[in-house]
């Protein structure tokens, strides 16, 4: 009530000032224009407070019994202002009695009205709660079954809402299906990487122990083995710290003004090894980048990551190319590799946790399949992009980061 109540009194201003408008142009003397004005407001005044406190008893009942009210105050307010107006004209008795009964019917057709329109409120919201139904079983909702609900536009911009919150959710449903599975493709895979060399480390200590093997060369030979698996481990191990931090929103990147060429150039170099032991021809053309305010340890590892998928999975002979190009808004990396091709269905995939294609990228023994996903969030950490796409004989992964970040 108290938000109605000013427009109330602006409606009954307006209404005022337009009754002495009209009673002006139509030649009424001002006496008569006050006291007519002073009588029906008056009255009006009384019958309106009367339907308000009718209608608050009313608040909390169906939408019929509010719109009869509404209707029925209307009317009361109107035929109240007519009857003491008449009566202080003192027009005759078959006057006051035609006016009754124009009043009558003119409540009927209001009462009529608004039985219409509860009728059209009653269709809206029923099909707003077989809509609101639906969505409490799970069902998704369709644009054109919000576009077929008939009433109010409010009613009909609830039912969009309501079908724009189903797609919303189930986007949500598929980001949790999703998850869930890369979550178990996680698990089963670091459960492998760690059971083997775990394995492996085990079998070949108790040999040392219970001295199964003495001769110099095979306990070098399994003391090489041990630390190697260890290393994995341990590798293994950063990943899933650096993954969790990620994930949970807690990395933090320490920004310095740094030369991205340098940062390249370093990777470059670090990865030269690993390309030459597999016969990998590891080639680069960057361009001189600008210097950028970037996490240069985490991007290092952005590159080294990419690197190191590029080398595995391109094949003797091959070659690994790094492009490096700048524009005003942004710098671009790219890695270029001959691993023969992503299948189309898995180009989505590849910065899963815990993805490994079983096709054109063959699994290997190294890895908990973790390194793009980790790329990936390092890259988004910087406010920058990665993206892959099959090109020629193989893919090509590139990093882009905006100069303004």
């Amino acid at each position: 009530m108290r938000r109605s109540l000013p427009w109330a009194l602006v409606v009954a201003v307006v209404g005022a000032l337009a009754a002495v408008a009209v009673a002006a142009l139509t030649g009424w003397p001002a006496r008569d224009t006050v006291a007519t004005v002073a009588i029906a407001g008056a009255s009006a005044i009384v019958a309106s407070v009367a339907g308000a406190v009718v209608l608050r008893r009313f608040r909390g009942r169906s939408a019929r019994a509010q719109a009869l009210v509404i209707a029925l105050s209307a009317v009361v307010v109107l035929v109240a202002g007519i009857l003491v107006s008449a009566a202080a004209m003192f027009i005759s008795g078959h006057d006051l009695s035609a006016l009754v009964v124009v009043v009558t019917v003119s409540a009927a057709i209001a009462v009529g009205a608004a039985l219409q329109m509860d009728a059209e409120l009653n269709e809206g919201h029923r099909a707003l709660g077989d809509l609101a139904d639906r969505l409490a079983a799970g069902d998704t909702l369709r644009p054109d079954e919000a576009a077929s609900v008939s009433g109010p536009t409010e009613v009909r911009a609830l039912a969009e809402r309501l079908a724009d919150a189903s797609s919303r959710l189930e986007a949500s449903r598929r980001r949790e299906r999703a998850l869930e599975s890369s979550r178990r493709e996680l698990i089963t895979w670091v459960s492998h990487d760690l059971r083997s060399p775990l394995a492996t480390i085990r079998a070949m200590s108790e040999a040392l122990d219970d001295g199964v093997v003495d001769d110099a060369e095979t306990v070098a030979r399994y003391h090489t083995q041990i630390r190697h698996d260890s290393e994995r481990l341990t590798a293994l191990v950063d990943d899933l710290f650096e993954l969790s931090r990620i994930n949970s929103g807690t990395l933090e990147i320490e920004r310095r003004p740094v030369s991205l060429t340098e940062v390249v150039a370093d990777a470059v170099a670090a990865a030269r090894t690993h390309a030459d032991l597999k016969g990998v021809r590891l080639v680069d053309d960057v361009d001189e980048l600008p210097q950028m305010a970037v996490a240069s340890q985490e991007l290092t590892r952005v590159l080294h990551n990419l690197l190191d998928n590029a080398i595995r999975h391109t094949p003797n002979g091959g070659q690994v190319a790094v492009v490096g190009r700048a524009s005003l808004e942004e710098a671009t990396i790219s890695v270029h590799d001959q691993c023969g091709g992503i299948p189309e269905p898995d180009l989505t995939r590849v910065f899963d946790v815990a993805f490994r294609s079983d096709s054109a990228r063959s699994r290997d023994a190294r890895g908990g399949g973790l390194g793009l996903a980790i790329a990936k969030g390092l890259v988004e950490a910087h406010a920058g992009s990665i993206d892959v796409d099959n090109e020629g004989q193989g893919c090509t992964f590139a990093v882009r980061l905006p100069r303004r970040a």
